[in-house]
């Protein structure tokens, strides 16, 4: 019945509240996934509900034709707490990057008809359509695919020397994750993002932060670049932007604005007036109600509780990140990440692995220290099923 592009846990969820998952056998489950860092406060949250009830009374959609109060409240919002200027609502985080590409392309046309090239990373994920997969730098993704977009070029991440050999004045585009998060929870240093800020200005080329995983609050600040001391040109969002509706946005400052005119670009569905008004309500929630504040002391803490499970379990080997994007790497000649997470979730722990034998713990950004308490002790149950008998 459905295409078989996934491989399900045997479970049908029904309802959640907070942290918590109901399956329709009425079984709790302690939700450690986060619709994989797209529910920022847990399930069924009130104002969320509320905004919904609220404008499904009023409009769904209308198309882009048209104005609506909801689309300029949210990109306002947006603006006023970021160093960006510009916003484009879609739909999800590979339609963001295609049109971050795009922008680049474009950008780039405008001084020469060979300044085309975009480099990416190595072990980066920008999505799964051929634009966006032309860019992620992971080949079990991209080699069923192939031919993809052209004129790309990859490089290693954190390889300062490497990203000054490689950019030259064809470039017009630089993009990166600043934490990778499919591959691991690999955060870039600071002296490499500012090497391609410097290669971006000087190559005149447009630096774009792909922030759909480790922006909105999940490291502690609203926009991971906040606090990496480099401002992207172009920023790229979607996940917990909606806090679990389908939205995403691209952002634009400076330079990159005004590339897209009229006839460039477009989306049916993007910023139609429900998804905003529920996106308002949450970054409303985010920013002005403490969330994304609370969220450094939140991540303190249970990164304390998980590196006393390392002490405890040597086959831990690095407790991975900031903020609530955190990741736990394990020695993979004693433990594989999959059976990690296969056992969490037969003792009720939701979790999510990643490349490079993590598991990914993502709690809701308003995440209670007591829930945070119950997660890492079913964790800590689950390692110990886990130890090599001798």
């Amino acid at each position: 019945m459905l295409m078989n592009a996934y491989q399900r846990f045997p479970v049908t969820f029904v309802r959640g509240k907070g942290p918590f998952l109901y399956s329709d056998q009425n079984v709790e489950y302690i939700d450690c996934v986060s619709g994989i860092a797209v529910n920022c406060l847990g399930h069924a949250h009130p104002v969320m509900v509320a905004a919904a009830k609220e404008q499904s009374e009023k409009l769904f959609h209308i198309s882009n034709l048209y104005h609506n109060d909801a689309q300029t409240a949210l990109a306002q919002k947006l603006i006023r707490n970021s160093f960006h200027q510009q916003v484009f609502f879609c739909n999800s985080g590979t339609e963001a990057n295609e049109l971050a590409v795009k922008i680049a392309r474009k950008y780039g046309h405008k001084t020469a008809p060979t300044k085309s090239k975009i480099l990416y990373m190595k072990d980066s994920f920008h999505g799964r359509s051929t634009g966006a997969l032309a860019i992620t730098g992971q080949q079990k993704y991209q080699e069923p695919f192939r031919p993809l977009m052209g004129d790309v070029v990859e490089c290693e991440f954190n390889n300062v020397e490497m990203a000054k050999a490689l950019v030259n004045d064809d470039f017009c585009g630089i993009f990166i994750e600043p934490v990778q998060g499919e591959s691991g929870i690999r955060a870039a240093t600071p002296e490499f993002l500012q090497t391609l800020r410097d290669l971006a200005d000087q190559h005149d080329a447009l630096l774009v932060f792909d922030e759909i995983q480790c922006g909105m609050g999940r490291m502690g600040t609203l926009f991971a670049y906040q606090q990496l001391d480099v401002v992207p040109d172009v920023v790229t969002l979607a996940k917990a932007l909606g806090g679990g509706v389908p939205i995403a946005a691209c952002l634009t400052k400076d330079k990159a604005n005004d590339v897209i005119v009229p006839g460039d670009h477009g989306s049916t569905y993007g910023g139609n007036p429900f998804v905003c008004a529920i996106a308002n309500a949450v970054l409303t929630e985010l920013v002005d109600h403490g969330v994304v504040a609370a969220v450094k002391e939140r991540g303190s803490y249970t990164q304390k509780k998980l590196n006393l499970l390392r002490v405890r379990y040597p086959f831990i080997q690095e407790i991975r990140g900031t903020g609530l994007l955190l990741g736990i790497k394990f020695d993979e000649s004693v433990v594989k990440s999959s059976d990690v997470v296969k056992a969490a979730f037969e003792n009720r722990l939701l979790l999510v692995g990643a490349g490079d034998n993590v598991v990914r713990f993502f709690p809701p950004l308003n995440v209670t220290l007591d829930h945070i308490d119950v997660m890492v002790s079913r964790l800590e149950q689950v390692l110990e099923t886990l130890v090599p008998q001798a």
